[in-house]
């Protein structure tokens, strides 16, 4: 099975785990999130197969959240918004194989996500 990385290309985690899965020959698709942003469809998407609130994946130590959101109180749904207009605040890679899908670090999760 083809898995999916939700990557930014600036990332230095994610073009690990790209490296990682090439290196260790699993056929994966790369989504760039930021030159192809994540509709809030395909947010809401990605959060159910992850299985987490959209709180799990917002990066909280970008300067864009700490300038303009960190002091904020959004809803689940207006920070979907505000995640497919900057998708720069998504934490990266995240993996989707399937109907399930995980955040790629720590690395060794990789491993494990990739076998099961």
């Amino acid at each position: 099975m083809v898995v999916k990385v939700l990557h930014n290309g600036n990332c230095s985690k994610s073009n690990a785990v790209l490296e990682y899965l090439d290196e260790n020959g699993v056929p994966f698709e790369i989504i760039n999130i930021v030159e192809d942003p994540l509709s809030p469809l395909e947010i809401r998407t990605v959060l159910k197969k992850l299985n987490q609130s959209v709180f799990h994946i917002i990066r909280k130590a970008d300067k864009l959240y700490i300038e303009n959101y960190a002091d904020k109180n959004y809803s689940e749904e207006e920070w979907i918004k505000i995640l497919s207009e900057n998708p720069s605040l998504i934490q990266r890679p995240i993996l989707v194989k399937g109907s399930v899908a995980m955040l790629g670090r720590p690395i060794e999760n990789v491993k494990f996500f990739i076998e099961k």
